[in-house]
């Protein structure tokens, strides 16, 4: 037993760094933002780091080194500080919130791998079986699931080559759009595609369908806050990383700050080649393919700002657009091979064990391969409801974007409200403070807590306001069911196990 303990590996800082990097960090999240807002995102992608993003990566890190012993996760986080049903519900919520993602993601992708193939995104016309649009990307999405599933079961080792290849495929992605625009900018003498119009750049979007609509704008904060999003998730990795108490949380610190700095910038950079109107504001440019008609151009740019032919240009662009496409397939794979398996088991090995019938909850060689299984099975069934449920495509990824971006956001309550309680509690031992008092903690949980909420209330409620209803139920009903399946299971545990619910 000694010696196979002694051989398991332990995370260092810079694989450490590169996972939270690759689960947290989406490149997707700067073209998105720029198609949406332009410009005027940069300040809702601040002010979600000062009132989100940063205060909440330190709450982790401080909860990460207090409970570095316990493989529970934020289950462990919550439970030891307030309690095991409140802790239960907040998991729970928080567990969806990765099965909308995957739903998003294993929907999406292939229009990184269009073009990867072709250059550019053509799965509007792709055809299968006689099924044609967003119901062929979700039968590839319910295989896609399928393979994830059956390579994750087969090891944490597997995991963490994928996940560095991701981490690495991103940071590549980001140095030839930080490079790309810098050459632009200097090939155009310093002018820009986008021209920023002093501070009204900032405030006002030249998307039409923001403009002047206080509350749409306000419901662009979820997507902030869904870009910074995920960095809970490796929180129970605590276990697994060597000297825990120092490297966990300074791997926490040193990724937040890469990440809140880099998708302002990354914003800015990208109005250095792309003008709104022309490029963005066209029938066929999506949330699903925005990032590659984004980067297409840049190459695209960057042939005409040295002066090359016309011709020349638009094959240097697909050129880009399939080099874009291939990063980001390796990139969200990195990512989707993580959150395959982490999430879940954090739920299921910090909570008790009777809470999961049957074998749901068993392990073996430290993942729940019984439970990702079934997790699977769930998956597969929302990308299909969702995937033929009568939606265009563009209606469709807003429906997939909009219910992960509220699923994801708004468990981040439960974690937050938590704090203070553990704050107050002297019997924990806390190697990592950040948060010296109890009125520090206090006022920047309420801070966390109010952007969250009304965020998401905010997010919810102007599809409706716009006449998409369909957008708004599906943000609500994810949330909401699994909230009441968590009460009912927890209801039922403690109904059968009165005794050990007790101690």
């Amino acid at each position: 037993m000694k010696s196979s303990v002694k051989s398991i590996k332990r995370l260092t800082l810079v694989p450490l760094t590169l996972m939270i990097f690759t689960s947290v960090y989406g490149f997707n999240n700067i073209p998105r933002s720029f198609y949406k807002m332009g410009y005027a995102a940069i300040p809702w992608y601040i002010f979600s780091g000062i009132t989100f993003f940063v205060p909440f990566a330190l709450m982790v890190a401080e909860f990460g080194s207090a409970f570095k012993k316990e493989k529970g996760g934020i289950y462990s986080w919550m439970e030891k500080s307030i309690g095991p049903r409140f802790a239960f519900i907040g998991t729970f919520m928080w567990y969806f919130s990765y099965i909308t993602w995957m739903v998003n993601v294993a929907s999406g992708m292939w229009v990184t791998v269009s073009n990867a193939i072709f250059g550019k995104d053509t799965t509007q016309s792709w055809a299968l079986f006689g099924f044609e649009g967003p119901q062929v990307l979700g039968i590839l999405g319910v295989l896609w699931i399928i393979l994830v599933t059956y390579i994750s079961t087969k090891g944490i080792d597997k995991i963490k080559k994928v996940t560095s290849l991701g981490g690495t495929a991103v940071l590549l992605l980001n140095v030839f759009l930080w490079i790309g625009a810098l050459a632009v900018f200097l090939g155009n003498n310093g002018q820009l595609a986008q021209p920023i119009e002093g501070l009204k750049s900032f405030i006002q979007t030249p998307n039409p369908k923001y403009t002047g609509d206080i509350i749409a704008s306000l419901a662009f904060i979820v997507y902030a806050l869904f870009a910074y999003g995920g960095i809970e998730a490796v929180g129970g990795l605590v276990d697994q990383t060597e000297k825990p108490e120092k490297i966990f949380p300074k791997g926490i610190i040193i990724s937040a700050t890469i990440i809140s700095i880099g998708y302002s910038i990354g914003i800015l950079f990208i109005g250095i080649f792309t003008n709104w109107e022309t490029i963005m504001g066209i029938k066929e440019v999506n949330l699903g393919n925005a990032s590659y008609i984004v980067m297409a151009n840049l190459g695209y740019s960057i042939g005409k700002a040295f002066g090359v032919s016309e011709n020349t240009a638009i094959v240097l662009g697909k050129f880009v657009a399939r080099y874009v496409g291939l990063s980001m397939f390796l990139a969200l794979s990195g990512a989707f091979f993580t959150l395959m398996y982490s999430p879940l088991k954090q739920i299921i090995e910090g909570t008790p064990a009777k809470l999961w019938p049957g074998k749901v909850g068993e392990t073996k060689d430290g993942l729940p391969i019984n439970a990702m299984w079934i997790q699977a099975t769930i998956v597969c069934i929302i990308i299909a409801l969702v995937a033929f449920g009568g939606s265009s495509m563009a209606a469709f990824f807003n429906i997939l974007v909009s219910m992960t971006n509220v699923a994801m956001t708004l468990p981040y309550v439960f974690v937050a409200i938590a704090f203070p309680y553990f704050k107050k509690k002297t019997k924990i031992k806390k190697p990592f403070v950040v948060f010296k008092t109890q009125g520090i903690a206090n006022f920047w949980t309420c801070i966390v807590v109010l952007t969250i909420g009304f965020a998401n209330l905010f997010c919810i409620i102007q599809p409706a306001i716009e006449g998409d209803i369909q957008t708004t139920i599906w943000s609500i009903a994810g949330p909401a069911i699994f909230s009441i399946v968590a009460w009912v299971m927890y209801k039922s545990y403690e109904k059968n196990n009165k005794d050990e619910v007790l101690k």
